[in-house]
């Protein structure tokens, strides 16, 4: 008997690590702790080009869809960077419980909005995404925005994850003890991952930084 149950245990055991490997999502969402807000900025981080380059070269909205892309009114393409679409519609899926938002200092709000609203991820708009208390669009510093994200929402900082491609933006939200993920080249499935698994990190910290040499 106790060699029949042996036997079985290891072949639970065997299904169970091959079913991980072949499905790296479900395993990385049994997490020991998992932040209650996740927050991303905008330009340079779920799109390129940014707004202001736009605006330099005469382009802007109106934007219209042609293909992943959404194009201005100069011709100029504006896409999703990375794994945006795939992150966003995990959070959707699998994250119901989590407050999604935006911590942008774009300099052209209304362009933003608009993209929000155009962009499409499987069948909802980008914007759909996110929980209207936590999206802060204004020029202000991010460490403002993230005070009014925890007024609006009442998750402390510790409990938050905030991704962004300025450094800067980053090491001033960290110290409020924000997790913060440095994202140079857009969110993507590396970043991501490694950001959940580093979840809580120390005040101080920035994940993925160290990879390019730019740590605390």
């Amino acid at each position: 008997m106790c060699a029949v149950l042996a036997a079985l245990l290891a072949a639970i055991c065997t299904t169970a690590d091959a079913f991980t490997r072949s499905n790296p999502r479900k395993a990385t969402t049994a997490l020991a702790a998992k932040p209650k807000a996740v927050i991303f900025d905008l330009d340079g981080c779920l799109w390129y080009p940014e707004m202001y380059m736009m605006s330099w070269r005469g382009g802007g909205a109106p934007f219209v869809p042609k293909g992943d892309a959404m194009v201005s009114q100069a011709g100029e393409a504006v896409t999703l960077l990375g794994d945006v679409r795939a992150v966003v519609a995990e959070l959707r899926a699998d994250w119901p419980d989590a407050v999604v938002g935006i911590s942008s200092r774009t300099d052209e709000p209304a362009w933003a909005r608009e993209l929000l609203e155009k962009f499409r991820v499987e069948d909802f708009a980008l914007g759909d995404a996110f929980d209207a208390r936590a999206v802060q669009i204004s020029k202000d510093s991010k460490v403002a925005h993230f005070e009014r994200i925890a007024a609006a929402t009442s998750i402390p900082f510790e409990d938050m994850l905030f991704f962004d491609n300025e450094l800067g933006n980053l090491r001033a939200v960290t110290m409020l003890g924000v997790t913060c993920a440095y994202c140079p080249e857009g969110v993507d499935d590396a970043i991501w991952r490694e950001a959940l698994a580093a979840f809580p990190a120390p005040a101080g910290d920035v994940v993925g930084a160290d990879a390019y040499g730019l740590g605390r």
